[in-house]
């Protein structure tokens, strides 16, 4: 059997979420390893020429490239060990020290396959931040044959700003996630003609700023409430039809129309990737479809941590990178302990009116201040209250003019704040604003 080499910490994916984590453990004095399967680190934001990113973090508008390249640019010196256009084939969870001097104290063994050949990586902690992909047509149920010009939004945006080519001339848009609106202006720009933008839920998918700016301002219709029932066309896709839905989210085909098209664009969707952690027994939370974690990202299983878009989709990568940060300086600390350090871990109860809270549990046993994001379920155009609860004492409160579900939130706490918790947990909870009658 091949030896494998052995790392403190190792980081799967070399986007914005593992470039932070990387360049995080390192810092903190643990020897790390970065795996990527693609020949250049940056993630998905190579690709992401328009501007909007780092504000948050650095302060300024920037575009994707640019803001990949100001971490990835940190690797060569940092001493973070790099193996590009590598692929996880297994991972496996060891029970106890490794069988040689070479696995002793790994939790991790990571089989690896690049162009040299099969490699195995020992680790004390795996950090998952492997991002997440696009739904595609088959999952959305769309109904026809597989013709030429069915692509995803990111797909898309690849052919445009990598590839340098254009999908088509005539584009239907189904979605109104943030790629699939970035992409309407994207190809206007480029010179297709977008029919429209299709959503198939009674109000926008992705932010406001963007409906603005990409739709709005380049005057591409929105259509809500209403989905693409067919594709039309067995060699290249010569027509799609859409109509309405009805309140129980069923199309109306009695109203169906065709529209001339030779692209249709899908923007419905992500979902983080996480096979990695599936096969190592990890279980996953049923709203954010990553797993569950402390505010520091380690999940149920200890030295296994997540991060930026495998835990949950995010809307700004300023978080992605925030998040990234926060598990590879944690997952430094864990592997450099030389004691057991015992968690006390805490269950953080979302009510009603959330889609979705991270982390899912607070760790009492840390005591930075930690980052709190949640998502509301439904719009609340009047304003809403969220509140944090601690053995029934109230240890936070944050009052908002609006909120949606598109628009991610982010509250910070302090773990020491919620002294003492009972076996009920901390409760998390949001009231509605009443609006107010003239």
């Amino acid at each position: 059997m091949i030896s494998a080499e052995k790392f403190d910490v190792i980081v799967i994916g070399g986007g914005p979420a593992g470039l932070a984590a990387a360049l995080a453990a390192q810092k903190a004095g643990a020897s790390t390893a970065l795996i990527e399967r693609e020949s250049r680190l940056g993630g998905i934001l190579k690709q992401c020429v328009h501007d909007g990113f780092g504000l948050q973090r650095f302060g300024e508008q920037l575009a994707g490239p640019e803001y990949a390249l100001r971490f990835s640019k940190l690797i060569p010196d940092s001493g973070v060990r790099v193996f590009m256009e590598t692929f996880v084939h297994s991972a496996e969870k060891l029970n106890g020290e490794g069988n040689s001097e070479t696995q002793k104290g790994a939790r991790f063994i990571l089989n690896c396959v690049n162009k040299e050949g099969v490699l195995r990586l020992a680790g004390s902690c795996l950090v998952l931040a492997t991002g997440c992909r696009e739904r595609t047509d088959r999952q959305v149920f769309i109904q026809g044959e597989r013709p030429a010009g069915i692509m995803t939004a990111g797909l898309a945006q690849r052919l445009v700003n990598i590839e340098g080519l254009l999908p088509g001339r005539r584009a239907v848009i189904l979605g109104s996630g943030d790629i699939g609106l970035i992409m309407a202006r994207r190809l206007t720009l480029e010179g297709m003609e977008v029919e429209g933008v299709y959503e198939i839920k009674p109000e926008p998918s992705g932010l406001s700023r963007n409906l603005r700016q990409c739709l709005e301002d380049f005057d591409i219709p929105l259509h809500l409430a209403t989905t693409v029932t067919s594709v039309w066309g067995k060699k290249r896709v010569e027509a799609v039809c859409v109509a309405p839905v009805g309140p129980d989210g069923r199309p109306v085909l009695e109203k169906e129309r065709r529209i001339e098209c030779d692209t249709l664009v899908l923007s419905v969707g992500l979902i983080p990737e996480n096979e990695v952690g599936l096969s190592l027994g990890l279980s996953l939370d049923r709203a954010t479809k990553g797993p569950m974690v402390d505010q520091c990202g380690e999940t149920e299983i200890e030295g296994l941590f997540s991060c930026g878009n495998a835990l949950h989709v995010n809307d700004l990568v300023d978080y992605v990178s925030e998040s990234g940060e926060t598990a590879g300086r944690a997952a430094a600390e864990r592997a450099l302990s030389h004691s057991a350090d015992k968690r006390r871990l805490v269950r953080l109860n979302a009510g009603r009116g959330f889609l979705y809270a991270v982390p899912q549990y607070i760790d009492l046993n840390r005591h930075d201040k930690a980052a709190l994001y949640f998502r509301s379920a439904s719009t609340l155009k009047d304003g809403a209250k969220v509140s944090l609860s601690s053995d029934g004492r109230e240890v936070l409160k944050r009052s908002y003019t609006a909120l949606r579900p598109p628009e991610m939130e982010r509250l910070e706490l302090d773990p020491a704040a919620l002294e003492p918790a009972g076996e009920g947990g901390i409760s998390f909870s949001l009231e509605k604003k009443e609006a107010a009658h003239v």
